[in-house]
């Protein structure tokens, strides 16, 4: 930042609040309710400035995604890095998609909640795509090198061809360790999904001791030697 000029730092500033009253627009009603006219009165700015930092809603939403994607990404491989054998990094990538989704509900939401309403994301880059790309290969990656070898069950046919043609080069992976990989993030990610949708707190008072509970189960389900 030191080395940016004052408008440039400006723009940072101005793009980074008027994404963060996109997302809390929609935690107060819903992915429908961004509006970039919305933004502008409450920052007390005209439509044609807010325009002159995203020309679109659409503009904005895809720099929402796409921001948060990354965040959730650089948070997971974060915690990946700092361990050190295949069970810890595991388990610290499900702790990581945890701790990060409580921190970041609006942008959890955004991204695996209900599509926002009439958005059609830019045909070259369709940041839900990315962000699942990069999330998704960490994890086979994890899976892949955490399992030991099992019967083979199922084939690269079982699977949509681009999406096999993007996994199947990953080290160790196989058909059945990509299956593997797809109930660990269900599991994952189901339990999660509960917590931040709110649907946790009425049925067990320490979401948390049912989560490690789960990741726990996952690594010895897994057999990680």
């Amino acid at each position: 930042m030191d080395t940016l000029t004052r408008r440039e730092r400006l723009r940072i500033q101005t793009t980074g609040e008027i994404t963060g009253i996109a997302l809390r627009q929609m935690a107060d009603e819903g992915p429908g309710a961004i509006s970039l006219r919305g933004i502008a009165r409450e920052m007390g700015m005209t439509a044609r400035a807010i325009y002159s930092y995203f020309a679109t809603r659409d503009d904005l939403i895809t720099a929402l995604i796409r921001d948060v994607g990354q965040s959730l990404a650089d948070a997971l491989e974060a915690a990946r890095d700092a361990a050190s054998t295949p069970q810890d990094k595991l388990l610290a990538w499900g702790y990581a998609l945890r701790e990060w989704a409580l921190a970041n509900p609006q942008g959890f939401r955004l991204v695996y909640g209900d599509p926002v309403p009439g958005y059609q994301p830019p045909s070259d880059e369709n940041p839900v795509e990315q962000a699942a790309r990069r999330i998704c290969g960490g994890l086979n990656h994890l899976v892949a090198n955490a399992c030991r070898p099992r019967d083979a069950e199922f084939a690269w046919t079982d699977f949509p061809a681009g999406y096999a043609d993007r996994i199947k080069d990953v080290p160790g992976m196989s058909p059945d360790a990509a299956v593997l990989a797809l109930r660990v993030w269900g599991r994952m990610h189901g339990l999660v999904t509960l917590e931040v949708f709110g649907h946790m707190g009425s049925v067990v008072s320490d979401p948390a001791a049912v989560y490690r509970a789960e990741m726990t189960d996952i690594v010895r389900s897994l057999a990680v030697e």
